[in-house]
């Protein structure tokens, strides 16, 4: 931002934005859009869209957007158009647009800065505000919705934002939240330059969006960025998953740094052990999160022990759970919310849509839709939450290509059956005719309704049916909501017949 006069409304933006460039008209491209054209005349001097492709609906907000004076291009050569205009002062950049890519790279050598809307959104908010930020493989909407629930509990002004609920910027212009629980991703995270939360929240790091970050080490350098800036707020608090190896490297860099020198606090959740494991005694950490030896979830901040609440008495199930429970309930206690209310918060606090969401019964069979489960990191997960249970896991839509090994063995170790659908379908099933197993029972199916039906018609009784697909929805459905829903569906119509 180089000696621009800086506006004292806001966290830490300049007085003129100047001459603004928007990349993409994505969901958060179309925030950063409306949030500047309301500035045309005043802070923004000249808005500039390159719209990407062409859609009734986006062509319908760029003539909103050119009636008051901004100026959109669509198509691939949308910058080219604007060259003449350059330099911009800033570009705020969409998520879906990797940094790699030929036109982030020209964006990049037009502009004075280019950035995430994260990042916009975050200098743009009041300056009293409170920024906490959540990210990593899995868990993260979990996570941001539960940190904001228990704000929420407190009696605080709290919203989920960012990936989950409104952008980031919509919250920020609506100025009604003190506190902003932001869900923020490895791409959102690759385009901040001084996003400084207050409470930093990174889950376990395992292999996702190589395609676009270009490496697993960019992926994981995108994710530490969370982490760049905390120094720069006042009480600042990390906390990480210690269970995770990637993620425990960053804590023991933490611990080698005097804590004066560091700037501020951190919370370990777990150990290499597990969730049950407390790092005060495999480190000699200040702070631990951790299920002690009586399953009662318990954070330790400053020498203090909250002991919070049985595991047994969440409502959202499995151990992954658990550990998204400690995780959110330290962010919170770390910002001085009672343990008394952080308790009785996660007691209240309901599974998620699409999450290892109840859907219903069939016959004997507890129906359960975790479409959200994407990748084989969270599948694994959701395969340890029935323990002595008879599973029928439904695997399929279109293959990421990932190692399946680690997936078929705990499929052999939790399930009764597996049924793999989709374009994944033969890949799968393949996968599991390499390791054969007596207890296991393996079919194909065509689609999702195929492998719901396989499931419902199978000889042995099962106790649970769980979609936890492992792979991207996009074969059949235009995302993993929609396969859901579905899922949802075909359980109702059963009970219906």
């Amino acid at each position: 931002m180089g000696t621009a006069t800086l506006e004292t409304t806001h966290k830490h933006a300049p007085q003129t934005l100047g001459r603004v460039l928007i990349l993409g008209l994505g969901k958060s491209g179309q925030a950063a859009a409306r949030y500047c054209a309301n500035l045309l005349g005043g802070r923004v001097h000249e808005l500039y869209v390159a719209a990407g492709v062409p859609s009734a609906a986006s062509e319908a907000f760029a003539r909103e957007l050119a009636a008051v004076g901004a100026t959109v291009a669509f198509g691939d050569e949308a910058l080219q158009t604007f060259a003449d205009a350059a330099p911009f002062d800033i570009c705020i950049a969409s998520p879906g647009i990797s940094e790699l890519s030929d036109l982030y790279l020209r964006a990049q050598s037009l502009s004075d800065e280019i950035m995430s809307e994260v990042e916009f959104a975050w200098r743009e908010s009041a300056p009293e505000s409170t920024w906490i930020a959540i990210s990593g493989t899995n868990g993260k909407t979990t996570v941001t919705s539960l940190i904001a629930h228990l704000l929420q509990v407190a009696g605080q002004r709290a919203a989920a934002v960012g990936n989950i609920g409104d952008t980031c910027l919509d919250a920020v212009a609506a100025r009604t939240t003190d506190v902003y629980v932001a869900e923020v991703s490895s791409y959102q995270l690759a385009s901040t330059i001084d996003f400084a939360p207050r409470v930093a929240v990174l889950l376990g790091i395992t292999p996702d969006h190589l395609i676009w970050h270009g490496s697993y080490e960019a992926y994981q350098a995108a994710k530490f960025k969370l982490f760049a800036n905390v120094v720069n707020t006042t009480d600042a608090f990390a906390i990480l998953d210690a269970t995770n190896d990637i993620v425990r490297a960053r804590v023991r860099q933490l611990k080698a740094i005097p804590a004066d020198e560091r700037g501020f606090d951190y919370v370990p959740v777990g150990t290499a052990q597990g969730y049950s494991g407390d790092m005060r005694a495999a480190c000699g950490s200040a702070n631990a999160a951790f299920v002690s030896a009586t399953g009662t979830l318990t954070v330790v901040i400053d020498g203090v022990e909250h002991e919070l609440l049985s595991a047994d008495e969440l409502q959202i199930v499995g151990e992954h759970n658990v550990a998204n429970a400690l995780m959110a309930a330290s962010a919170v206690l770390a910002l001085g919310v009672d343990a008394a209310t952080v308790a009785r918060g996660l007691a209240s606090f309901a599974p998620l849509e699409h999450r290892i969401e109840p859907c219903g019964v069939v016959g004997t069979m507890a129906c359960y839709n975790d479409s959200k489960a994407t990748n084989v990191d969270a599948t694994l997960k959701a395969l340890n939450s029935f323990p002595g249970k008879r599973v029928c896991v439904l695997l399929g839509g279109r293959d990421k290509m990932t190692e399946l090994d680690d997936l078929v063995a705990a499929v052999a170790d939790t399930c009764v059956c597996a049924i793999c659908y989709g374009e994944a379908r033969e890949r799968f099933y393949e996968a599991f005719a390499a390791q054969q197993s007596d207890s296991l029972t393996v079919l194909q199916a065509e689609h999702m309704s195929d492998a719901f039906e396989l499931a419902v018609a199978h000889k042995q009784p099962l106790d649970v049916l769980l979609l936890s697909p492992a792979c991207a929805s996009f074969d059949e459905f235009s995302c993993f909501e929609e396969r859901g829903d579905t899922f949802k569906a075909l359980v109702a119509a059963k009970n219906k017949q």
